[in-house]
C-alpha cells in the first residue's frame, strides 16, 4: 500500500514533530513534509502552542508549489477551530493533491473529520503509516483524548542492589551527572511533574527544569523550558508554605482530602493551588488524581516520588511507563527498596513489564520498561 518514498518522507515528517517535543505543551507534537514530483517543496513543524500548526508552516514554505503536493502528516489535520484555524481548510486552499497521516487524531473533536473534509474537497487521503512511531511521540496526548487519564511515567533512581536511600535517609546522589541531565530532559518533556508530602517533608525538592546553556541552545534554541506544573499529593495539609518550589518560577498544585481553612489560606498566599479531591482508603483516590490533572489537559505526568507512592501508582495500575537509573554500586541489604508492594505473595502476582531500552548514560544504566496490563489483568 506505502511505498519506501513514502516511507521515507513520513520518516522525516516523524523527525520534525519531535522538534516541538519540549515546546508543544498541551497539544500534540506534529511535523508535516510537502512533495511534489519527487522533490519536497515544504516542511514544518508545530513549534509551539498557540501558534502556526505544522501544516501551515510547510504550506507556508512551499508557497503555489503545494499546488498537487502530496502532504505527508504525522497527525490527522485538525478541522475545528481553536487558538488557530483548522488545518483541513488550508490544504484545501493550498489545493494539495493528497495527504498521508500517520494516524488519526484521537481528539473526539476532530477524529477522522479532517480528513473527511479533505476527501470531500476532492483531495485523496490515507492514513496508518507509521502509526505507531507518530504515537510514541504523543503518548499523553493520544492517552487523554482517549481515556481522559496522562500518561504516567514513573521515574526512580537505585543502585545495582536496587536501593534508593541508605537506611538514614540519605540519597544524594545515586547517580551520575549524565543521568542526572537526562532526568531534567525527560520534565522538560512532562507536563507536570508529581510527588508525595513524603518527599516534600524529606528532601524538599525543587521539581522544575533546570538545563545547561548548551542543552537550552540545542532544543530551545537558547530559549527557556517551560516549567511543567508541580503536583503534590497532601491529603492533611501538611506542605510547609516555605516549601521550595513554591518560591520557583511556574505553577504547583497541591491536591488534598481535608477542607483546612487556615491551611489551605496559608498555602494559596504563597501562590499554591489547592483542590481537593476523593480518598480512597488511607490516602487520596489515585484514579481521581489523575483524573483531575486529565481535566486540565495534562498529557504526560512524571513522577518523583519515594516507594509507598510509586508502588501504590504501580498497583493501581496507573503507571504506563517505568524509566529506572541504576548506578554501579551496592548499598546493601540494609537500605530502602524501590517500591512498597504489599500483598504480592504468589510468582503469579509479580506485575509483568515490558523492556522497551536499556542504555548507558554516563557511568549508569537506564531501562525504560512498559507496564504489562495484559499479563498483569491475566495474572
Amino acid at each position: 500500500m506505502f511505498t519506501a518514498d513514502d516511507h521515507r518522507y513520513m520518516a522525516r515528517a516523524l523527525e520534525l514533530a519531535r522538534r516541538g517535543l519540549y515546546t508543544t505543551e498541551p497539544n500534540p507534537r506534529v511535523g508535516c513534509v510537502l512533495v511534489r514530483g519527487g522533490v519536497v517543496v515544504g516542511e514544518g513543524w508545530h513549534q509551539f502552542a498557540g501558534g502556526p500548526h505544522a501544516e501551515v508552516n510547510a504550506l507556508r514554505m512551499a508557497g503555489p508549489r503545494a499546488a498537487g503536493a502530496t502532504a505527508y502528516v504525522t497527525l490527522e489535520p485538525c478541522s475545528h477551530f481553536g487558538k488557530t484555524p483548522p488545518c483541513a481548510d488550508a490544504l484545501v486552499e493550498a489545493q494539495v493533491g493528497q495527504v498521508v497521516a500517520a494516524m488519526v487524531d484521537p481528539n473526539p473533536l476532530v477524529s477522522g473529520r479532517g480528513l473527511e473534509r479533505l476527501a470531500a474537497a476532492g483531495i485523496g487521503t490515507v492514513s496508518g503509516l507509521l502509526e505507531a512511531e507518530a504515537t510514541a511521540i504523543n503518548p499523553g496526548f493520544t492517552r487523554r483524548m482517549r481515556t481522559g487519564l496522562p500518561f504516567v511515567r514513573l521515574k526512580m533512581a537505585a543502585s545495582l542492589d536496587g536501593r534508593t536511600a541508605m537506611a538514614s535517609g540519605e540519597s544524594r546522589w545515586i547517580t551520575g551527572p549524565e543521568a542526572r541531565r537526562d532526568v531534567h530532559l525527560l520534565r522538560a518533556r512532562s507536563s507536570a511533574m508529581l510527588t508525595g508530602i513524603g518527599t516534600v517533608l524529606h528532601d524538599d525538592p525543587s521539581l522544575n527544569v533546570r538545563l545547561d546553556d548548551d542543552t537550552r541552545e540545542a532544543l530551545l534554541g537558547g530559549g527557556e523550558p517551560i516549567q511543567p506544573l508541580r503536583v503534590v499529593l497532601d491529603s492533611r495539609l501538611a506542605m510547609p508554605p516555605e516549601a521550595k518550589m513554591l518560591g520557583l518560577e511556574g505553577r504547583t498544585l497541591i491536591l488534598t482530602a481535608t477542607d483546612d481553612a487556615v491551611r489551605r489560606d496559608a498555602l494559596q498566599q504563597v501562590g499554591a493551588e489547592v483542590v481537593t479531591v476523593p480518598t480512597a482508603g488511607e490516602g487520596l483516590d489515585l484514579r481521581a488524581v489523575m483524573g483531575t490533572l486529565g481535566e486540565r489537559g495534562v498529557n504526560e505526568v512524571m513522577v518523583e516520588a519515594g516507594a509507598t507512592l510509586g508502588g501504590a501508582l504501580l498497583q493501581a495500575g496507573l503507571v504506563d511507563e517505568l524509566v529506572l537509573y541504576l548506578a554501579p554500586h551496592l548499598m546493601g541489604d540494609a537500605a530502602r527498596g524501590l517500591f512498597r508492594l504489599p500483598g504480592l505473595e504468589r510468582m503469579a502476582e509479580r506485575i509483568e513489564l515490558t523492556i522497551t531500552d536499556v542504555r548507558a548514560v554516563g557511568r549508569d544504566w537506564r531501562i525504560i520498561a512498559k507496564i504489562d496490563s495484559t499479563a498483569n489483568e491475566s495474572g
